[in-house]
C-alpha cells in the first residue's frame, strides 16, 4: 500500500487524483487549508488521513505540520492546488501577486522541503501539476504565469538535485480543464464557459498517475496535455 500526500484534493483534476487512488486502497494524507475543509474531505474519502495548512502562508507551514502525525514515508507528493487572478500588468495589485506566487510556488517548494526526508526513504515521486501558462505566458496572465513558470524551475531543480536519491520529479502541463478554476477564468475574461469544450479533469488525473505508477526503471519528467478537440 503507497502512501500519498496531495494538495488541491477538494476538487477538479486533485479530487479524481484523490478518489482513484483511496479506490485502490493507498493511504492518503490530504492537506486542507483549515479544519473545517480537513472535516470534509474525511468524510468524502472514509479513512483518509488530513494535514491542515493553509497554502496562502507558506511561512507559517513548517510550524502547522510540526505539530501533526506526518508519514514515515511517502511514495508520491502531488502538487494539484492553485489559484489564478487575470489581469494586465497595469492593474495587478501586489497582493494579487503575491497571493498567487504563494499557493502556486512557494508553498510546492516548502511543502517538498518538509517531506524530501520521507521522500527519500521510499524513493518516492514528487509531481507538480502546472499549466500552460508555464511554457507560454499571454497577456493578462502575468501574475500566475509567473508562478507557473517558477514552479517548471523548481521542479527541473529539484529534479537534478534528488536524481541520486532516487527521487522522480515529473511536472504536468495540461491545457485548460473543465474545473471550477477554469470557470473562474471565464468569468473574469468575460467569457461564457462550456465545460465540454475543455480538457475533463480524469484526463489530466490519469496522466498524473501514469508518472506515479511508472516502473522504477523509468522518470517522466515533462508531460503536456491538450484539448483534444
Amino acid at each position: 500500500m503507497a502512501t500519498h500526500v496531495i494538495t488541491g484534493a477538494g476538487s477538479g483534476i486533485g479530487a479524481v487524483v484523490a478518489e482513484r487512488l483511496h479506490a485502490r486502497g493507498d493511504e492518503l494524507y490530504l492537506f486542507a487549508r483549515d479544519a473545517g475543509r480537513a472535516k470534509e474531505l474525511a468524510e468524502r474519502f472514509p479513512g483518509a488521513r488530513t494535514l491542515v495548512g493553509d497554502l496562502a502562508n507558506p511561512d507559517r507551514l513548517s510550524w502547522a505540520l510540526s505539530h501533526q502525525a506526518l508519514p514515515d514515508r511517502v511514495d508520491s507528493l502531488l502538487h494539484i492546488a492553485g489559484v489564478v487572478d487575470l489581469g494586465p500588468v497595469g492593474d495587478l495589485t501586489p497582493k494579487a501577486w503575491t497571493h498567487q506566487l504563494a499557493v502556486n510556488l512557494v508553498s510546492p517548494a516548502e511543502l517538498t522541503r518538509l517531506l524530501l526526508p520521507q521522500l527519500r526513504v521510499s524513493k518516492g515521486s514528487v509531481v507538480f501539476v502546472n499549466s500552460g501558462a508555464g511554457l507560454h505566458a499571454g497577456p493578462q496572465w502575468s501574475a500566475y504565469a509567473a508562478s507557473k513558470h517558477g514552479l517548471k524551475a523548481l521542479a527541473d531543480s529539484l529534479r537534478g538535485e534528488e536524481h541520486a536519491n532516487g527521487v522522480r520529479v515529473t511536472s504536468v502541463y495540461p491545457g485548460r480543464t473543465a474545473t471550477a478554476m477554469q470557470a473562474k477564468v471565464h468569468q473574469q475574461e468575460g467569457k461564457e464557459y462550456e465545460a465540454g469544450k475543455w480538457i475533463d479533469p480524469g484526463s489530466v488525473a490519469s496522466t498524473v498517475l501514469l508518472a506515479v505508477d511508472l516502473p522504477r526503471d523509468a522518470e517522466i519528467n515533462d508531460l503536456t496535455v491538450r484539448p483534444g478537440f
